[in-house]
């Protein structure tokens, strides 16, 4: 039997969100990891990331596990708004309407990387993660999520507190615990050969 996840509830996610210390933080990431590795396998599919405030900690976090080359295409670190639109797609209308922290734009640039890479699944990250870099509407800690494949897109935005690294790496459990739940919750795309 396949354990799926260490995470039993959203109540729990909300839980390590919220009060966790950093350690505990990372340490359920590096499950996480290790349970999306193991799922991505399973299903012979490949991921690849866009990240802007993580800065690569999601991609780091992947590629911590050993064997993550069979799962892991590449990711883009897109901090600037030239790097979102030039490299990963995203449209300089949306940067301009939406700004950078928006669901118009994390979607675009996990799209972005889906389809660069070649993946089946990519992830987006775009977010305040302070002290300063408020907007209205947009406090420090505004993080805007996406989780892409060819059937769906799952986008969401989490207001998280703590400091600028304890914002990040909230972000990067966030972005994974959503990832493990969709690979664990969605057909797979491939078809057996038999």
């Amino acid at each position: 039997m396949v354990r799926k996840t260490t995470i039993n509830s959203k109540t729990e996610l909300d839980e390590i969100e919220r009060c966790a210390s950093i350690e505990t933080i990372r340490e359920k990431t590096h499950e996480l990891a290790i349970a999306i590795q193991k799922a991505l396998l399973d299903r012979g599919e490949m991921l690849s990331t866009a990240e802007s405030l993580t800065g690569g900690l999601v991609a780091s976090h992947i590629v911590d596990i050993a064997g993550s080359s069979a799962v892991f295409a590449g990711g883009v670190v897109a901090y600037q708004n030239e790097i979102k639109e030039h490299v990963l797609g995203v449209p300089h209308a949306i940067l301009e309407e939406k700004g950078a922290v928006s669901a118009e734009t994390v979607l675009n640039m996990a799209e972005g990387a889906r389809q660069k890479f070649g993946c089946e699944w990519a992830i987006a990250t775009s977010g305040i993660a302070g002290p300063g870099g408020a907007e209205p509407g947009k406090p420090v800690g505004t993080v805007w999520i996406a989780v892409t494949n060819s059937l769906q897109n799952e986008v969401f935005c989490k207001i998280f507190a703590g400091n600028r690294t304890e914002v990040r790496e909230k972000s990067v459990y966030s972005v994974l615990s959503k990832l493990l739940f969709l690979l664990n919750n969605q057909k797979s795309t491939c078809t057996s050969e038999h």
